[in-house]
């Protein structure tokens, strides 16, 4: 039942999330229905689907018409991506803020996040690599932008800690929503895939400082880069270089 002391140290200001928290609750779990939750919790039917929404554009709950309510295991990427959202519609340049939170955030994990990596997942970094160059190299040229988000969070993806992978992953996604993914810069890609290089044989290696040190300097590149375009007439590439299609 609902730890009633911890309602009043830690109130969610809604009686259904409240309820989702403290009831002891799992994933696959199923809710009451309306009517029975909405009496049980003292609201309007409503009102409860009003909060259902909330809930469930918080990640927590899986609404269907015909199964119901089920509780969903908790991702803090889910919380954060809708206001991370927002806030980049509303002003794009703050990616430029949130990509600095990022990089404080992977220079401080990164000694934990490589020594928990598995033979597999340095395996998989090293393929990463290839396939990147394989695509900056090929004719035409494309973007490894898939090899380049899966790259960091491939190395970070075996922390203990689902906030950080969760704020991670948001990067990604607010990467993407400004449309970082599309710039094509030759000499600028290069830039960023021989630091990715430096860090992947670093860690193959087992030397972790100069791992770290090739991503502190990577991660600078972002606010040195040129000004981005998607566009090939409007590209910063010189002239007699491959220009770069966008990714596959």
């Amino acid at each position: 039942m609902i730890d009633t002391e911890k309602r009043v140290t830690i109130n969610l200001a809604s009686e259904l999330l409240n309820y989702l928290a403290f009831e002891g609750l799992e994933p696959g779990d199923r809710l009451p229905a309306i009517r029975d939750l909405a009496a049980e919790l003292g609201i309007s039917s409503g009102k409860l689907r009003e909060q259902l929404e909330v809930a469930r554009s918080l990640g927590l709950v899986d609404v269907r018409p015909k199964t119901g309510t089920r509780m969903l295991e908790y991702r803090f990427l889910e919380s954060l991506r809708t206001g991370l959202m927002y806030r980049l519609a509303r002003e794009p340049e703050a990616f430029t803020q949130f990509g600095e939170l990022r990089n404080h955030v992977e220079a401080a994990f990164w000694h934990d996040a490589v020594s928990r990596l598995t033979d597999e997942d340095r395996a998989e970094l090293a393929r990463l690599v290839d396939r990147a160059w394989e695509k900056l190299r090929g004719r035409p040229v494309q973007i490894p932008h898939a090899e380049h988000r899966q790259l960091h969070l491939t190395i970070f993806s075996r922390l203990d800690n689902e906030f950080v992978r969760g704020l991670l992953e948001a990067y990604w996604e607010a990467y993407e929503a400004v449309e970082l993914n599309v710039y094509n810069d030759y000499r600028y890609l290069e830039q960023v895939w021989r630091y990715h290089e430096k860090m992947v044989k670093a860690i193959l290696a087992g030397d972790l400082a100069s791992g770290y040190q090739a991503l502190i300097e990577h991660t600078g590149l972002l606010s040195r880069r040129p000004e981005m375009s998607p566009y090939p007439e409007r590209s910063l590439l010189t002239e007699g270089q491959p220009s770069v299609g966008s990714e596959i």
